[in-house]
């Protein structure tokens, strides 16, 4: 099984992103750039207390840890969970520090309310992996809490969600490793995209300036 060095681990987040729009991933993660807008300031603030590492909670059988980092070497990434349920149970693994076996739950904590694609469950699927790898056991739910909403959303975590992480992460490595910023074509999402302005996707309609010169050359051969 193939492993990547920690020098080439990529962040968890930008799953996220790379689902959302490939080029506002590589322009966040590959360009360095950044911009802000109502709907990051607002996670920001939302997620302040989920990854403070200082609050430590128990509750009976039940341990709270936030902000807890993560990482794995067979996909990749690193990153933090927002907060990570150890609930004491007969099948669980051992803790450093704590009597007993726990079994570990993450929860991610979002913003909004649930999306009509899969950039919030991937993201989870993928803490969740990072987890089973560092603690050496099997997670099969994971939960997202949704600041409008404020219900939590219960997520299988199965082979083929695993899957499609492991497919996009492969992808995000190959761009990343060519430092390719890709084109896309304008959606209904450019419009809640914090980095619009510095995307300028109606740009990307544009030829490239190899694929002019080529056009104009073979028009003058003929």
């Amino acid at each position: 099984m193939m492993e990547y060095k920690e020098d080439d681990f990529l962040l968890l987040s930008g799953i996220q992103h790379f689902v959302f729009c490939k080029r506002q991933w590589s322009l966040i993660h590959i360009e360095q750039q950044w911009q802000e807008n109502l709907r990051t300031v607002e996670g920001q603030i939302l997620h302040e207390k989920t990854h403070d590492d200082t609050i430590k909670e128990k509750r009976g059988d039940l341990i709270i840890s936030r902000g807890m980092r993560v990482f794995s070497y067979t996909l990749g990434i690193t990153g933090a969970c927002d907060v990570v349920e150890l609930h004491r149970a007969s099948d669980g693994v051992n803790i450093f520090g704590r009597d007993g076996t726990y079994r570990p739950v993450p929860i991610e904590y979002k913003r909004g309310k649930p999306k009509e694609n899969e950039a919030d469950v991937l993201q989870l699927c993928a803490q969740a992996m990072c987890l089973e790898e560092m603690l050496l056991c099997k997670i099969h739910e994971a939960f997202l809490y949704y600041g409008e909403t404020k219900r939590r959303l219960k997520i299988t975590i199965n082979d083929d969600l695993r899957e499609r992480v492991k497919t996009i992460l492969k992808e995000m490595h190959e761009l990343y490793d060519r430092r390719y910023t890709p084109k896309v074509k304008i959606s209904k999402s450019c419009k809640a995209c914090s980095l619009t302005d510095i995307c300028m996707p109606k740009l990307c309609k544009n030829p490239s300036v190899k694929s002019y010169i080529n056009k104009n050359l073979w028009e003058v051969d003929e």
